[in-house]
């Protein structure tokens, strides 16, 4: 039979009781002592039970030991157990192009966009995540992985300064995922969470979302930004000074582009598109309600060795050495006092 303690660090506190012990005995000499003066003081007679405070101090000392133990967790009786990881195959996609510098989400629409994202991730249940950022051409900078802390640092980094050319590229942004993301020998468990604007610049993102329909992959896309009047482009030049970009003397308005994104997220099977617009959205609690729940795949499974924990037994012996500990207290006999 295997025996161990798993939080042995909790036995340090056994080298405590020979101390307390100290403190104890020094207690009781002085008791003893100042007994003996007021006796003799008082011309007082009666019984002396030595055996009473060793006997107590022995219960306390077995229990308190006892907790001790219990806190270490001892455990025996090894079993192998296997633990089945289960979940889906979640690719974040976000657009980080010049538009979602814009400010008709504070603090601006990529901004928002990843703290949603943040939101989304801490309420992951088990899923492997993905993270692709895009503007006039795409990039991988995260594969799909369950170390959701990377992928958080990775989301951090993510800016406007990232993107290679000017542009939105939906459609090749989505081929990537398809080849460079997914495995393509299984056909479900898949969703894409695309974060954009939707202002694409002739990508054909309507054959590329098919196709990845076809893969048995879900498009969940969240719109953001004014699709009415658009929102100027703020930018900051290398002295600090803020300008808006324009183009041939005309300032740029970015509208969100509503219509293209619905038709890309429909033609995926049981594809979402969510408006968000200027408002507000929690992404953790969609991720709850369209993902979470769905089937999942197993993605790994692992045999271990077991322990069966016994600090019951320990802690419940200790408790039962201090109620005769506390019965012993009650039940001292009193001095009789000659006058």
């Amino acid at each position: 039979m295997n025996f161990q303690f798993l939080s042995p660090s909790f036995l340090l506190l056994l080298w405590g009781l020979p101390l307390l012990g100290l403190l104890l005995a020094i207690h009781g000499q002085r008791r003893r002592r100042k007994r003996r003066l007021f006796c003799c003081s008082r011309d007082a007679t009666g019984p002396s039970p030595l055996w009473r405070p060793l006997v107590e101090h022995t219960l306390l000392f077995l229990a308190l030991g006892l907790i001790v133990v219990a806190l270490a967790r001892p455990a025996w009786q090894q079993k192998p157990t296997t633990i089945k990881r289960e979940g889906r195959d979640v690719v974040f996609v976000l657009d980080v192009s010049r538009s979602m510098l814009a400010e008709d989400l504070a603090p601006n629409r990529l901004e928002r966009a990843k703290l949603a994202i943040t939101d989304a991730v801490e309420r992951l249940q088990g899923d492997r995540v993905s993270l692709v950022a895009f503007a006039g051409s795409a990039r991988v900078y995260c594969p799909l992985t369950l170390d959701y802390g990377f992928f958080k640092q990775m989301l951090e980094r993510l800016n406007t300064d990232l993107e290679v050319k000017g542009g939105t590229n939906i459609g090749d942004t989505l081929r990537l995922v398809q080849q460079e993301v997914f495995d393509n020998q299984i056909k479900a468990y898949k969703d894409i969470i695309l974060l954009t604007d939707g202002e694409d610049h002739e990508s054909f993102p309507f054959n590329a979302a098919e196709a990845v329909g076809d893969e048995g992959v879900r498009l969940i896309v969240i719109g953001l930004g004014d699709a009415q009047q658009g929102q100027p482009i703020p930018l900051v030049d290398e002295q600090g000074r803020r300008h808006y970009l324009t183009f041939k003397g005309k300032k740029v308005f970015s509208r969100l582009d509503a219509e293209t994104l619905e038709k890309i997220a429909l033609a995926t099977p049981g594809g979402r598109y969510l408006p968000v617009a200027t408002g507000t959205i929690d992404l953790g609690q969609v991720y709850l309600d369209l993902i979470a729940g769905d089937a999942k795949r197993q993605l790994s499974e692992e045999t271990i060795e077991k322990f069966d924990e016994k600090f019951q037994w320990f802690l419940a012996t200790a408790l039962l050495l201090l109620m005769l500990n506390m019965l012993m207290l009650t039940t001292q006999p009193k001095e009789i006092i000659r006058k």
